[in-house]
């Protein structure tokens, strides 16, 4: 078992500063670097990682520590250093250690650490450590490796796809494992670690002091079984779900707050001069009244927003043919936070966007704008289609260990060429739909349906015929 400490500096770490704080362990262990530098790694005589430390990140946002952190920490004025630590606690002096790096850097440089904890700095007694050595090619991030998953087992307020889940995301699929992120129930994921561990055969697993292990997306009981967590069935054969799943009822801790979700997918031609970006930034623009803030390629967001320098990225890693994954944050003022993959298909270029939208029960949620939204992303962005739903959630886009109203369709938005690849160029109006308007030429137009305001769930009946028939060419 791991515990993370991070430390938020108003100074960049640099490796004088680094080193003195790993050497709190004296001068009998030795420090190692993983993957291209971005790790070091405090080990033991035998290579075992005491405490591994990531690469010191720049945010521009301090918002985010209030984000990802909640109010344990000072919020940062102005950009600062995120430093993240993960130290062992199968011996203690492991969270010593993660305790005197975090002070040494803090006193050097000023700042705070989360857990929030008094500064130290002395040496921690090492001598008598011995621990076996870790199998073969297990990242940084895990806990435990077995045959068929790798373990993480994190404790904070909010689990988000930092680096190091990522990168133990992608280890455990090239690995043909599946990975299991462990928490405890006072967790909550962000959009995009939901979205990342929603993707089976990866699992959030809640360790519940009273209920033992469940799925905290499906509710489904779990127990460990040769070597990865597996769901406990009924006797009828449907999965058991967990009391404390079922017993948060849907919608009943929200307190009236909501959700709007965005599900875009843009088609750009494949040329020198594409700069990616502007659906997004258009949408969150248009709803918000304000562009986005930054941009990253993992969480925390620490980038200010700036197409080209997406852009580029998305070209540097299509070179090298890897996913283009980025998330996209927004103000505090209004909660918005986007996941945007990139991919080349036959096409072009595609940009598929989930656009999160948070609103307290005061808010007017901005359904009026969508048919103008509409028109703007169809005319001038390259829209191929876009959803927009709406559901009962929290708003500050966080994802709780317990059942959930699914949202509800609002509205859909086929593109020029969405209609093009359908019959419903031919015969738009549908009995069973509402009449669609038409945007953009009227030789080749673009149709917005309204589907309702989010509160009827017969709309999905209604989006399930346009679907249908828009297939049938």
């Amino acid at each position: 078992m791991t515990k993370d400490v991070i430390t938020l500096t108003p100074a960049m770490p640099d490796p004088a500063t680094l080193l003195a704080g790993l050497y709190a362990g004296g001068p009998d262990l030795t420090v190692n670097t993983l993957t291209d530098g971005a790790v070091l790694q405090l080990c033991t005589a035998q290579g075992t990682p005491l405490l591994s430390v990531e690469a010191p990140y720049l945010v521009h946002h301090p918002h985010e520590a209030r984000r990802l952190l909640g109010d344990q920490v000072p919020l940062p004025e102005g950009p600062f250093w995120w430093t993240e630590a993960r130290a062992t606690t199968a011996v203690p002096e492991g969270e010593q250690l993660a305790a005197s790096f975090a002070g040494r850097l803090t006193t050097v440089l000023g700042g705070t650490t989360w857990p929030p904890q008094p500064a130290r700095t002395g040496v921690v007694p090492t001598g008598d450590i011995t621990l076996p050595p870790l199998p073969d090619g297990q990242p940084p991030a895990v806990d435990i490796q077995t045959d068929r998953a790798f373990v993480i087992l994190q404790d904070r307020p909010v689990i988000a796809l930092t680096a190091w889940l990522s990168n133990a995301l992608t280890q455990a699929t090239a690995h043909d494992r599946a990975l299991h992120l462990v928490t405890p129930p006072t967790s909550r994921l962000t959009l995009p670690a939901r979205a990342a561990l929603g993707i089976r055969p990866h699992r959030w697993i809640i360790q519940h002091p009273e209920h033992g292990y469940y799925d905290g997306l499906t509710g489904a009981q779990l127990h460990w079984d040769k070597g990865a967590f597996i769901s406990l069935a009924n006797h009828d054969g449907e999965p058991r779900v967990a009391e404390p799943f079922q017993r948060d009822a849907p919608g009943t801790n929200t307190n009236g707050e909501r959700q709007l979700l965005l599900s875009l997918r843009t088609v750009h031609p494949a040329t020198e001069h594409l700069v990616l970006g502007g659906a997004l930034e258009a949408a969150w623009q248009h709803l918000t009244g304000a562009p986005p803030a930054g941009w990253s390629s993992a969480e925390p967001v620490g980038l200010p927003w700036s197409r080209r320098q997406l852009t580029d990225l998305a070209r540097t890693r299509a070179r090298r043919s890897a996913p283009t994954l980025l998330i996209t944050t927004g103000s505090p003022e209004q909660p918005a936070l986007a996941s945007t993959r990139i991919l080349h298909s036959p096409a072009g270029i595609e940009e598929h966007i989930t656009l999160a939208l948070g609103y307290s029960p005061d808010d007017t949620v901005p359904l009026d704008a969508l048919p103008q939204l509409a028109e703007l992303l169809a005319t001038q962005h390259e829209l191929y289609t876009m959803l927009v739903t709406q559901r009962t959630a929290r708003r500050d886009l966080t994802v709780p260990p317990h059942a959930e109203l699914p949202p509800i369709p609002v509205a859909l938005t086929l593109g020029t060429h969405a209609v093009r690849d359908t019959s419903l160029n031919q015969a738009p109006e549908l009995t069973a739909a509402p009449s669609p308007t038409r945007l953009g030429p009227t030789t080749s137009p673009a149709l917005h349906y309204t589907l309702g305001d989010g509160t009827d769930p017969k709309a999905w009946v209604t989006l399930q015929h346009i679907t249908q028939h828009s297939r049938r060419k």
